[in-house]
């Protein structure tokens, strides 16, 4: 489903992930911690609902649909919630090692212990990289490939779809950070307002892009290139190198409920 006619009232939600979820390149809370779309979207709930929401956030950088199925799935399973959002997978995508087969299973059976738990689950299906990167094409048909078996997954069980594929209002810069790979504040937001027109709390005007960034110049183009792959690239390859994480040693921020209250 990509909506609903009568929105139900959710009184506990919990978000599961990766970088994305866990709201890196965000604004700050006052703990430090990057707010994010699911942050965003938790206080959505809650004014829509005009009710208090319990919320909690177990997403941690660098983790694989693996990681979150193993370690997630059953930490939010114990709490109970009335609605969790899954977004995972991408990290796969970016691996040599990458099966499809292998993370669309991960991804059904998190799905069907949700659901066979009665728990309502929004998942995701990111955007086509081709859009924005020449760089990030290679890896555009695991991730279209990845978008069918979510599709696929969240239609047999019932799931509510954020979907991202093509919506022309995330192809500006103003939408990501510096890196490429995380959004920025503004794109945090309208990500939060694309899920919450999912749950059918909100209108779509997510869709429309914004203000475009005006094109910036050859010699722009180029430092800006280089700073990336200097600041960016060059730290994840020797990562993958070392076989560490960004989440090494990184806990949840919420991995307890917090009350969020209407505004």
């Amino acid at each position: 489903m990509n909506g609903c006619e009568e929105s139900p009232r959710w009184r506990s939600f919990i978000a599961l992930g990766d970088s994305f979820t866990e709201g890196l390149s965000d604004d700050l809370d006052v703990n430090g911690r990057h707010i994010g779309w699911a942050d965003r979207t938790a206080q959505g709930i809650a004014d829509a609902q005009l009710n208090s929401v319990a919320y909690a956030n177990l997403a941690i950088r660098g983790r694989l649909i693996a990681d979150v199925a193993q370690e997630q799935v059953p930490q939010a399973l114990a709490l109970a919630p009335d609605l969790v959002s899954f977004a995972a997978g991408v990290n796969d995508t970016l691996r040599r090692s990458f099966n499809l087969n292998s993370v669309a299973t991960d991804l059904e059976d998190s799905v069907k212990a949700f659901r066979q738990a009665n728990i309502d689950v929004m998942l995701f299906a990111f955007g086509n990289p081709s859009r924005r990167s020449g760089l990030m094409s290679v890896v555009t048909q695991r991730m279209a490939s990845y978008r069918s078996a979510t599709l696929a997954i969240a239609q047999q069980y019932g799931c509510f779809v954020v979907d991202f594929w093509n919506v022309a209002a995330f192809d500006d810069d103003s939408q990501w950070d510096s890196d490429r790979l995380h959004l920025s504040p503004s794109g945090h937001q309208r990500a939060a307002a694309a899920a919450l027109h999912t749950l059918g709390l909100a209108d779509e005007s997510w869709r429309t892009p914004g203000v475009q960034t005006p094109p910036r110049s050859l010699p722009s183009r180029i430092a800006g290139n280089a700073s990336w792959l200097s600041g960016h690239l060059t730290p994840w390859v020797a990562r993958r190198i070392k076989g560490t994480s960004s989440g090494d040693g990184i806990e949840p921020k919420l991995s307890n409920y917090r009350f969020i209250n209407p505004s």
